[in-house]
C-alpha cells in the first residue's frame, strides 16, 4: 500500500474527491489548482483539468507549474476508487508542496485531437447501430487514429463504404454538441443512452453524464467533446480486421486541420 502524505511530513492523509473541471468545460486546457496530497511521484489536487482516462479515451498530459518557477513534466492522470485524480510526473515533486497553488496546463493539441476522435466515434456509433444494429464490444481512441469495435452482421467492403459517407454528411450538417448530467434512476429507464451492452458508464453521486450531439443524438459518455461537429473535419475507415465470426474492428483517422 502505498503512503500518502502531505509533500512535507509523514503523517498519511485521505485527500478529497478531487473536482473534475473537464465535465463542465471540454475546452478547460488551463487551472489553477491547490496540492492535497503527494505520493511519490504523483500530486493530488483539488480540482484538475486532466482527463484520467476512461470510455477508450487515453488520460492526458501536461505540466504542473508551482509559484516557485519550477514545472514537471505530467506523464498521465489515473483516477483511484476514491473518486481522487493522481498526477503522475516525471520527476518526484519538490518538498513540502502541500497547500500550495500550482498551474495546470494541459497538452492542448493532444487533447484537442482525442476530442475530435470521441466525438466522431460517436456519430460512428450511432450511425452503426441505427443503421445496421451494430453494438460497440470495444474502442481504442488515439490522437493520430483511432479504433472501434462492433458486433455487426453482414459486414462488407459496401457498408464500411456507406459507414463513411453517412458519418461525414452528419458532421457537415454542424450539430452542436453540449453535455448534461441526468439522475441514475432516470439514465436506467434511457435505454438510447447506451451503446455498448458489456461495459456500463460511471455513475457519480447517483448522477450519468450525457453528451448531446443535438438534432441526431445523445448518450452517456464521461469523455471529453469539441463543440460542434463541423470541429472533427473529414472522416475515414483505412482498415478493417475481422476479430470473430461477426465482431468487426474498424480503424478511423481524420483529415488533418488546423485547430
Amino acid at each position: 500500500m502505498n503512503k500518502t502524505n502531505t509533500g512535507g511530513g509523514n503523517l498519511p492523509v485521505q485527500p478529497p474527491a478531487t473536482k473534475r473541471l473537464y465535465l463542465e468545460n471540454d475546452h478547460c486546457f488551463e487551472a489553477e489548482a491547490t496540492v492535497v496530497a503527494v505520493r511519490e511521484n504523483s500530486i493530488a489536487f483539488d480540482q484538475t483539468c486532466f482527463y484520467p482516462g476512461g470510455g477508450g479515451q487515453p488520460s492526458d498530459d501536461g505540466s504542473v507549474m508551482f509559484h516557485s518557477g519550477e514545472v514537471l513534466e505530467v506523464v498521465s492522470a489515473q483516477a483511484d476508487p476514491d473518486e481522487i485524480i493522481w498526477h503522475l510526473c516525471r520527476s518526484t515533486p519538490p518538498s513540502g508542496v502541500a497547500g500550495q497553488q500550482a498551474k495546470l496546463t494541459l497538452n492542448r493539441e493532444r487533447r484537442l485531437a482525442l476530442m475530435r476522435y470521441h466525438t466522431v466515434l460517436h456519430v460512428l456509433n450511432t450511425v452503426a447501430l441505427r443503421e445496421y444494429g451494430g453494438w460497440i464490444t470495444g474502442v481504442q481512441i488515439g490522437s493520430d487514429y483511432s479504433r472501434i469495435d462492433f458486433k455487426i452482421e453482414g459486414f462488407s467492403a459496401a457498408l464500411c463504404s456507406e459507414l463513411e459517407q453517412k458519418v461525414n454528411a452528419v458532421l457537415n450538417e454542424n450539430h452542436a454538441v453540449t453535455s448534461y448530467f441526468i439522475p441514475e434512476e432516470k439514465f436506467l429507464k434511457r435505454e438510447d443512452l447506451l451503446r455498448t451492452l458489456e461495459v456500463k458508464p460511471p455513475v457519480s453521486h447517483g448522477r450519468v453524464r450525457v453528451v448531446e450531439i443535438q438534432g441526431f443524438d445523445a448518450q452517456a459518455c464521461g469523455g471529453t467533446h469539441v463543440r460542434n461537429t463541423a470541429e472533427v473535419g473529414k472522416f475515414s475507415v483505412f482498415r478493417t480486421e475481422n476479430k470473430g465470426k461477426i465482431n468487426k474492428r474498424l480503424y478511423v483517422r481524420l483529415a488533418s486541420r488546423k485547430d
